[in-house]
């Protein structure tokens, strides 16, 4: 018995148990990529969409889709109108389709509180939405965009809104009280050239979070020439990795009416002639508010962020020109609550304004925090920015490990090359060491990453992956205890992600099927997250 035990143990050790999954990994670094190894960004973004060649439409879609609907690898649609999926049904997109919005008809998507979207793209085989016009004639609005409405909850009065922008009351009202909602799945996809103005300073964000829950899967998104905000979260608790806002008009990350999420990996890149001209609205990397009013209302906006890179539109020198609507990298206003943790903010006229006193109370009784970050190459004297009154920023600052630098240079690769970026910290930069995930808001969701082995408060994870080698899809199995959320991402030997996969299971055995039609033959990773342990094996692909 104590040589199967023993062999048992061996096994589990080989396959890679980890403690309980967590939602932040824990690195050494600051801000979104590492130093030396592969961008996450390899093979799925596009850093210049305006002159990238997109197949001709082969099918239209202008009508609301009410029933489960599929749109199939080789799919390239054209997308008029706004678009409602309704009546409780399922959009799904398979890996490669590109879908084209057209500007006449003010195209757009939006998925109604109760409906699904399930667009999983793959690192190698992306979704795109973008222009439906030519090379060269492409720009900022010429679509909606995607809208989300789900049933967690907003601080709205009555617990619900609709989003704004003149959108239909009902079919894109948002809001409830199912936390753990689950509005679907957006893996791997590309939202280019959105944000159709429908109403004067009302325009549609590239993608839009009404309410979302937990249980939606929200990972390797970029949005790129956005005539609004990049991404803007309304309430909800929905958690999200890899997002990339890319030469945006207005803020890259706006986060409003309760959002409660962890996000972490994102990227901001600004171009210093791309601002929001409106002259109720000036552009930022970060905005954030509990409500419009600033009030008390609960759930308060208190989103957890690590691992951010923010690069704004000096790009290296104070003396570049730009646009006279830039002002911050991070603007905290109005009650907001939200944490940053181990980012960078560099090349904005300031770096991180505390915006009124409400905010100013929330640092002072740290239920806002800002912890290990970079703040670089700023105008002079405009790292930190503060109202006027008793708040001292720069000692609240100081003591929460971050650091300011005069200038940015020497800290990224090459991050001002718009074709060919490279958004790592060199080896000596100070970003390539120094994070830290032990304050208390975020420790109890962190955990390391590649941990091999069995700790004595770790959970055995029953799963097996099935056939192996494999040609096609593959299937991965997995036993619980408990219902849990079950992701799978296959990984390159590297460690780049090609595809992630999130799917709900009830307790007993259930499976997963994996497709892999667009992964080329070799060796690759499979890692299992549950709700009650981790795995990580190998498979081959031929």
């Amino acid at each position: 018995m104590r040589k199967f035990y023993s062999t048992l143990a061996l096994i589990l050790i080989c396959t890679g148990l980890f403690a309980q999954v967590k939602f932040f990994e824990k690195v050494s670094y600051k801000g979104a990529f590492a130093p030396g190894k592969a961008m996450w960004t390899e093979g799925w973004c596009n850093w210049d969409p305006q002159n990238t060649a997109y197949p001709a439409t082969n099918k239209t879609v202008s009508a609301d889709i009410t029933t489960n609907t599929t749109w199939s690898t080789g799919d390239v649609v054209l997308l008029q109108n706004k678009v409602y999926v309704t009546n409780n049904a399922v959009l799904t997109i398979q890996p490669g389709v590109i879908i084209r919005g057209e500007k006449a008809t003010e195209a757009t998507l939006i998925i109604s509180r109760g409906s699904k979207i399930v667009a999983k793209g793959t690192a190698t085989s992306p979704i795109v939405f973008t222009s439906n016009f030519a090379v060269g004639a492409r720009g900022l609005g010429d679509w909606g965009g995607i809208v989300l409405c789900g049933a967690a909850r907003t601080n709205a009065p009555g617990g619900t809104a609709v989003i704004e922008g003149g959108l239909d009351a009902v079919k894109a009202n948002y809001g409830g009280t199912n936390d753990n909602d689950s509005t679907g799945a957006i893996s791997f996809v590309r939202i280019e050239f959105a944000g159709f103005p429908f109403q004067p300073d009302k325009e549609i964000n590239g993608l839009t979070f009404g309410a979302i829950g937990s249980k939606t899967q929200i990972d390797h998104v970029q949005c790129s020439f956005t005539n609004d905000d990049s991404f803007e979260w309304f309430g909800g608790t929905v958690n999200c990795k890899y997002l990339v806002a890319y030469r945006g008009l207005d803020d890259d990350f706006d986060t409003d009416n309760g959002y409660s999420g962890m996000l972490q990996y994102l990227l901001g890149v600004r171009d210093p002639q791309i601002a929001d001209q409106s002259a109720s609205s000036t552009s930022e990397g970060f905005e954030s508010d509990n409500d419009a009013a600033g009030s008390e209302n609960t759930p308060y906006t208190s989103a957890k962020f690590s691992n951010v890179t923010l690069i704004g539109p000096y790009r290296g020198s104070t003396t570049n020109t730009i646009d006279a609507k830039f002002r911050r990298g991070l603007r905290i206003r109005r009650n907001s609550y939200i944490s940053v943790y181990n980012s960078l903010i560099m090349d904005w006229t300031s770096g991180y304004h505390i915006d009124g006193a409400a905010c100013e109370q929330n640092a002072n009784t740290d239920s806002l925090r800002f912890k290990n970050n970079i703040i670089a190459g700023n105008a002079t004297g405009k790292g930190l920015q503060v109202n006027a009154g008793t708040f001292n920023i720069y000692n609240w600052y100081a003591g929460k490990g971050n650091d300011t630098l005069a200038a940015s240079a020497g800290i990224l690769v090459s991050p001002y090359n718009y074709n060919a970026p490279d958004y790592r910290p060199g080896t000596t930069s100070p970003a390539a060491t120094g994070a830290d995930f032990t304050d208390g808001l975020i420790a109890a969701n962190s955990y390391t990453p590649s941990s091999i082995g069995i700790s004595s408060n770790s959970n055995q994870l029953n799963a097996m992956i099935y056939p192996n080698p494999s040609k096609g899809n593959f299937n991965v199995s997995v036993s619980l205890n408990n219902s849990s959320n079950v992701m799978v991402t296959v990984l390159d030997l590297t460690g780049k992600a090609i595809s992630v996969n999130t799917e709900n299971f009830n307790a007993g055995i259930n499976t997963m099927t994996i497709n892999n039609n667009t992964m080329a033959a070799g060796m690759y990773l499979v890692q299992i997250q549950t709700e009650e342990g981790t795995t990580t094996q190998k498979i081959e692909i031929k």
